[in-house]
């Protein structure tokens, strides 16, 4: 079982969009899959509740809803056989709540925009995870995405240099693109839409997937061709020469056996 926490204090960042776009796609995969709603706007919830048939199943829980009827345990409980846990995670979250929230977290996604504000956020953002929530640089659990940039803009340059410098992997740089705002009003991720209409936007993806599944890219590799082998080298043929008469031969033929 596979859990990826999506977060960053700073509201407004994308991180419910990456949340259920990669929930979509693990659930399209055919992988059972759970996504965690833990914002109190419960823009997560909204979307699950439009998917329909036959769009695949996603199971969802709701942190900020009470049951009278139930405890929080019951709640919170993850169905047998989950393969993946997303979690779409609260705008303002303090320091201290992170080691809580990102506790046996495969995977861990912080969404920067291009402006001055959200890279001022991004940056202590990072700082709680590696300070407070004791993640290491090394376990390469932290990922970056550059979300809606436009290239070839001021603030995409100054967004990219920071990242830089942040020595954190910038696993995805997408683009801001209408199809996901249509996308959540269908209750559909960007996988699940008709490819020729998306594709600018499936090719961004595929580093970030590769990212979130390492093993699965290896796994996907052609095996190495069997070594060949050595050519056997054949000897140029002999040149055999006839001659017709002792007066002609200069002018030989040559004859290949």
């Amino acid at each position: 079982m596979q859990r990826i926490v999506v977060l960053n204090p700073k509201g407004g960042s994308g991180k419910t969009t990456l949340a259920i776009n990669i929930a979509a796609y693990f659930a399209a995969r055919g992988d059972s899959t759970l996504l965690i709603d833990r914002d109190p706007q419960g823009s997560a919830t909204r979307w699950l509740r439009k998917r329909k048939a036959p769009q695949a199943e996603i199971r969802g829980i709701a942190t900020f809803e009470r049951d009278s009827r139930t405890t929080m345990s019951w709640q919170m409980r993850v169905p047998e056989g989950t393969e993946k846990i997303v979690v779409d995670s609260p705008a303002a979250i303090e320091g201290r709540a992170l080691p809580e929230l990102t506790r046996d977290a495969a995977r861990i996604i912080v969404p920067v925009l291009p402006s001055d504000i959200d890279i001022h956020a991004a940056s202590r953002c990072i700082a709680d995870l590696l300070l407070v929530a004791k993640i290491k640089r090394t376990e390469n659990r932290i990922g970056v995405i550059a979300n809606r940039v436009r290239k070839n803009t001021v603030m995409f340059h100054s967004l990219m240099r920071f990242l830089e410098k942040l020595d954190i992997p910038v696993v995805a740089t997408i683009r801001d693109s209408q199809n996901y705002v249509r996308a959540a009003e269908q209750g559909v991720g960007i996988h699940e839409m008709k490819p020729y209409t998306v594709k600018e936007d499936l090719a961004q993806w595929e580093t970030l997937l590769a990212w979130l599944e390492p093993e699965k890219v290896l796994a996907e590799q052609p095996a190495p061709l069997a070594e060949q082998p050595a050519p056997v080298a054949v000897p140029a043929p002999e040149a055999i020469i006839e001659k017709t008469d002792d007066t002609a031969a200069h002018d030989a033929r040559f004859i290949l056996p």
